[in-house]
Order: C-alpha cells, then sequence, then structure tokens
C-alpha cells in the first residue's frame, strides 16, 4: 500500500511511529505474554480498587508489608533447617530498556511542549481548535466516570487499538480516507454556499461604514 494511500500520507510503519522499541512491541502484542500479563494485573488492580475500597497506597503498602514478611520468615526458616532459600528471580533492569523507554517518553514529552508552545503563542489555530476538542470530550467522560475507570479504560484502548489498526490497516485507511475526502467535498460546498457569502455580507456592511 502506497504512502498516498496512507493516513496523513505517512511514511513508516505503525511500530516505527510508535516509536519502534520495546514500548511499541508492547502495545503491537510482539511480546504476547507480557501485553497479556499488563491487562490482567491492571484489571485486577481495578476490581481491588473497586470493589474493596482501598487506596493505591494502602493497598500497595499492605501487599508489600505481606510479601515482606513471608520472605523474611521464609528466608530465616530455610537458613534454620538446611531448606532452599525462596526461589526469587533476578531483580534486574536492563540499561536497553530503560534508554528505550526514555526515548519514548522523551520524544513525546518534548512533541507535548511544542504544540503547547504553539498554542500558547497563537502559531496554529487548528491544533487549538483539536486540543480544545479532545479536552472537552475528556471533561464530558471525566464527569460520566471516575479516574481509576478512566485509567484503566485509557490502558485497554491503548493496548488493543493500534494492534488492531495495525492488523487491518488497509481497510481502515481505505475507508478513512474515502470518509475523509467526502467530508472535504462537504467543507467545499459548505463554504461556498454559506462562509463566501457571510464574508461578502462583511466586506460590504465594511465598505458602507
Amino acid at each position: 500500500m502506497g504512502s498516498s494511500n496512507r493516513l496523513f500520507n505517512r511514511q513508516r510503519t505503525v511500530h516505527e511511529v510508535l516509536g519502534g522499541g520495546f514500548v511499541a512491541d508492547v502495545m503491537l502484542w510482539r511480546r504476547g505474554n507480557l501485553t497479556l500479563g499488563i491487562l490482567l494485573v491492571t484489571l485486577a488492580a481495578w476490581v481491588v480498587f473497586e470493589k474493596s475500597g482501598y487506596t493505591l497506597l494502602s493497598l500497595v503498602s499492605s501487599v508489600l508489608l505481606l510479601l515482606s514478611v513471608i520472605l523474611f520468615l521464609w528466608a530465616k526458616s530455610a537458613a534454620i533447617l538446611n531448606r532452599p532459600a525462596p526461589p526469587l528471580p533476578e531483580l534486574y533492569l536492563s540499561e536497553e530498556m530503560v534508554n528505550e523507554v526514555g526515548a519514548f517518553m522523551r520524544t513525546h514529552v518534548n512533541d507535548f511542549l511544542s504544540a503547547s508552545q504553539d498554542i500558547a503563542m497563537g502559531r496554529d489555530a487548528r491544533l487549538f481548535v483539536k486540543v480544545a476538542a479532545y479536552l472537552l470530550l475528556i471533561s464530558v467522560v471525566g464527569g460520566l466516570t471516575d479516574f481509576l475507570t478512566l485509567g484503566y479504560t485509557s490502558l485497554v484502548v491503548v493496548l488493543t487499538v493500534p494492534a488492531l489498526y495495525e492488523r487491518y490497516e488497509n481497510y481502515i485507511d481505505s475507508y478513512a480516507i474515502t470518509g475523509f475526502r467526502k467530508m472535504q467535498q462537504l467543507y467545499v460546498k459548505f463554504d461556498a454556499k454559506f462562509v463566501n457569502r457571510i464574508r461578502k455580507w462583511i466586506l460590504e456592511r465594511q465598505k458602507l461604514s
């Protein structure tokens, strides 16, 4: 599929657009076990918070306390009874993983800061309208649900929509581009019938005044 038939005439693949690293692999289910694990863990956390009344801080503290006590007693009893120590995996965060996550966050934070500066300086009216629309949508959705549910739903969207788009990219792009072209045609007709008339009326009023 040529770039002219892709949304926004992009040249890169979905994986490259998302950064092309570890985060992109997780979002596109190229590390399916990890992605599924994230979804299941967050689902369990959402159920616990919604049904038990725990706060994040109290739940994390309680779990860590219980885990620490169990491991400590296990290790002490194993040393006394000459039994194997707790089978803990090697807890290690690779430099490559940290660099990939850091680069992904830096790129997107810089894009956000650049867009914010353009809006604040009045350089991009279209971007301002888009951001205002998104913020209004978030405000409406936020009024209908709580932050925890919104966060979990957003995570599910992030971990499913890009993967589905990559899988059905040709079909989605085809329909989206067709719909976009029809919207452009409607806008041209609307502009010719109404906007131009309003502009002419304003110019005539200015000349009379």
